[in-house]
Order: structure tokens, then C-alpha cells, then sequence
């Protein structure tokens, strides 16, 4: 039996340690995006082939977490925090001595996304998601902060460094910071989470569900293959439409005439908006269940981006990336729990890595697209508009999974009892 229970003091400073280690261990998608501009000039590459280290980067990120989730089922999370410690490590120092865009990406997308950044993401919201019952969704929104406030912390710090020392030099440090704070910090996680294997589901179903209509074995009505395929094409479409804003705000500042500094300030500002998001999330999961915060958090995402279509000026750039941050900072969360409300609780790590793994590739692709377009159009505009579209699909797919839900015996506005 281990030596602490869900919702227990451990709990909480566990909890307060994955969340630095994820801090610390997701800043190499915010690095590239800060450096694009400068690795670009000194490439001499089209903007498209200067954002293929953040789109291989985030791809790998997405394979990587399958594999880390299921290490993390298998033996703890601790296994992969100390290969993601290493795979950080060497990857900074790598791409710090590149000699091209290519080696470059390889170093990113190999190093830092599939064998690094991949197990501080959702392999920790997984195992968050399993120390956590009562305030299971506030919990989860603190862990997923951390990625979010390493993009209010690393832009600033990194394009700092890079204006004073180099983005090479800035590099190198980063690769030694991160190996060595992360494989201490990995120290303090060893316990294994309170989860008993054997049952289907051991926490409540969500707010309004009942346990007939949150059948891990049937979740939404569907086989488990079919219901995650969904969650996973809205985890695609979500972050296709997410990317545009995160990926290009720094390249898009840039053309606008008003500087790198702005816009890293202005992903950073994002960012904090995006944390903010996730804690009021998490709370409002506690209350209405994953699948209608994701619903919600959809709807005021697109929002967010028609709002960008007029936004040119400096004042409205930093307002819409503020209001941007603040409505779609939520939905990732969302997916993991959606996932231990409808879902066997020992799957957690492999089904929370799956969905994660697509909301990655939905990120990469948004990012590649949206430069594509910016160089066969000359502006981002039409990348607002391919991320619109987007956004529509994933709502579409929040809804029709609710309206299965509603249809099940004992749906939503039952009485909330646990999972059979």
C-alpha cells in the first residue's frame, strides 16, 4: 500500500514539484519560436523551412509522449523524467552547435521533443490526474500551467540572453540547466500514485454524470477506440487553430515593424493569460465535467481568433494575445479529464499520452501551415482564417460528443455517483 493517499499533503507538494519540472521542461517550444527570426537570418532560409524546428520538435513531443506515458504506467513517472532530463541536455547543446537548419531541427525534434520535453507534459498531467480526486481538475490545471508559464518565463529570458551572448551560447546554458535541475527534481517523484490496476475506474465520473452513463468500457456509448479517435481529432483541430497565434505572434510583430522584443513580450504576456486560464479551467471542470469546459473553452477560442483578423495595431495585438490566452488556455487540460471521467483509470498514462500525442501534431501542422501561408500570401491572414475552420471541426466533435452523452441512460444532470 503506499505510504500516501490521494488529496493528501504529499499530494500537494508533489504536485508543487510537477509543476516546476514542467516549468523547466517545456521551454524548448517557447526557445525556437523567440530564436525563429535570428536562426533564420542566419540560415538564410523561407520563413516555412525556418519553422520546421518547431514543427519536428512538436511532432516528436507527440510520439514521445506515447512512449513516456506508457514508461510512466509501467514503472512511474520517474523512468521518464530522468530520460527526458538527458534527451533536454543533449539536445540544447546540440542544436547549439548546428552548422544548419536541418541539424538544427533534428536536434529539436529528436532530443528535445521525443526524447525530452515529451515526458514533462502529459505523462505528468497523468500521473497529477491519479493523486487527485476532490479538486481533480484544479490539480490537473496547476500541473498543465507549468507549460504555460515556462511561455510567460522563457521568451523574455531567452531573447534576452540572446541579445547580450548569442542564441548559440543561450542555447548551451539551457541544455546544462535543465539536465541537471530536472534530474534533481526527479529525485522527489518516486513514489508510485495510489491507483489500484485492477478496477475500471476508481474516482467519480464528473459532475452530473451517473455511473451507468460513465461506463469506462463504453465511454460515450462508443468502443474505446472509436471515442478516442474523436478526442483525438479534436485534439488536432484544436491546436491546429491554437498554433497560429503561439507559433507566428514573435515573426508577426516582426513584419508589423515592431520588433522581436515586442513580440516575445507579447507570447509571454499570452502565456501568463494562458495560466490563468487553466486554473480557472481546472475549477470550472470540478463543477461541470471535462467535455463542457471543452466546449466552452472552443467556443471562446474562436472568438479569440476572428478578433485577431482586425488587429494590426500594437495596442490591439497586445489586448487580443491577452484575451486569446485567457479563453483557450483550458482546453488541453480538458482532454485529460475527460479521459479519467470516462476511462479505466490504469490507461490513464497511455490514453492522456495519445490525445496529448495529437494536440502536438495539431500544433506542428498549425505552425508549418500557417508559414506556408504567410509565404504564399505575404501575410498571416489566411492563417487566421485556416485556423477558424479548425476551431469549427473541434467544436463540432465537443458537441456531438455532449449530445452522446446526454443520450445515455442517467446522462448529464443525473446524480453524481462514482464510476462502476
Amino acid at each position: 500500500m503506499p505510504a500516501h493517499l490521494p488529496d493528501s499533503a504529499y499530494a500537494v507538494r508533489r504536485l508543487l514539484v510537477a509543476l516546476a519540472i514542467m516549468t523547466i521542461g517545456n521551454g524548448g517550444m517557447y526557445a525556437v519560436v523567440t530564436v525563429l527570426p535570428t536562426v533564420q537570418a542566419e540560415f538564410g532560409v523561407a520563413r516555412a523551412d525556418a519553422s520546421l524546428p518547431y514543427t519536428l520538435l512538436m511532432v516528436c513531443f507527440g510520439f514521445g509522449g506515447i512512449l513516456m506515458g506508457r514508461l510512466a504506467d509501467r514503472h512511474g513517472i520517474v523512468v521518464p523524467l530522468a530520460i527526458g532530463a538527458a534527451g533536454l541536455g543533449i539536445g540544447y547543446v546540440a542544436a547549439s552547435l548546428a552548422g544548419s537548419i536541418w541539424t538544427f531541427a533534428i536536434a529539436h525534434g529528436l532530443f528535445i521533443g521525443l526524447l525530452g520535453s515529451s515526458a514533462m507534459f502529459a505523462p505528468l498531467i497523468a500521473d497529477t490526474s491519479l493523486w487527485f480526486v476532490r479538486r481533480r481538475g484544479i490539480a490537473v490545471g496547476v500541473c498543465a500551467s507549468g507549460n504555460y508559464l515556462a511561455g510567460a518565463l522563457w521568451p523574455p529570458i531567452v531573447q534576452y540572453f540572446v541579445e547580450i551572448a548569442g542564441w548559440r551560447q543561450t542555447y548551451f546554458a539551457t541544455g546544462v540547466l535543465c539536465a541537471v535541475s530536472i534530474g534533481l527534481l526527479a529525485t522527489m517523484m518516486r513514489e508510485r500514485a495510489p491507483v489500484d490496476a485492477s478496477l475500471p475506474a476508481a474516482t467519480p465520473a464528473g459532475p452530473g454524470v451517473r455511473a451507468s452513463a460513465a461506463d469506462p468500457q463504453r465511454p460515450f456509448g462508443l468502443s474505446p477506440a472509436v471515442a478516442t479517435a474523436l478526442l483525438c481529432l479534436a485534439g488536432l483541430a484544436c491546436c491546429v487553430a491554437m498554433s497560429m497565434p503561439q507559433v507566428h505572434i514573435v515573426a508577426l510583430c516582426t513584419d508589423l515593424g515592431f520588433g522581436t522584443a515586442r513580440g516575445a513580450q507579447m507570447l509571454a504576456l499570452m502565456l501568463a493569460f494562458g495560466i490563468a486560464s487553466r486554473l480557472i479551467s481546472g475549477y470550472v471542470c470540478d463543477h461541470i465535467g471535462g467535455l463542457r469546459t471543452l466546449v466552452l473553452g472552443s467556443f471562446l477560442q474562436g472568438v479569440a481568433l476572428l478578433l485577431y483578423l482586425r488587429a494590426d495595431g500594437l495596442v490591439s495585438l497586445y489586448v487580443v494575445s491577452a484575451l486569446f490566452g485567457l479563453f483557450q488556455g483550458g482546453i488541453v487540460p480538458a482532454y485529460a479529464i475527460i479521459i479519467r471521467e470516462h476511462f479505466p483509470a490504469a490507461e490513464a498514462g497511455t490514453r492522456v499520452g495519445t490525445v496529448i500525442m495529437f494536440t502536438l501534431f495539431g500544433m506542428a501542422l498549425g505552425g508549418w501551415m500557417s508559414g506556408k501561408a504567410f509565404d504564399l500570401t505575404g501575410s498571416y491572414e489566411a492563417a487566421f482564417v485556416n485556423g477558424i475552420a479548425w476551431n469549427l471541426l473541434n467544436l463540432g466533435v465537443a458537441v456531438y460528443l455532449i449530445q452522446r452523452v446526454r443520450r445515455l441512460p442517467g446522462g448529464w444532470f443525473g446524480t453524481r455517483q462514482p464510476a462502476a
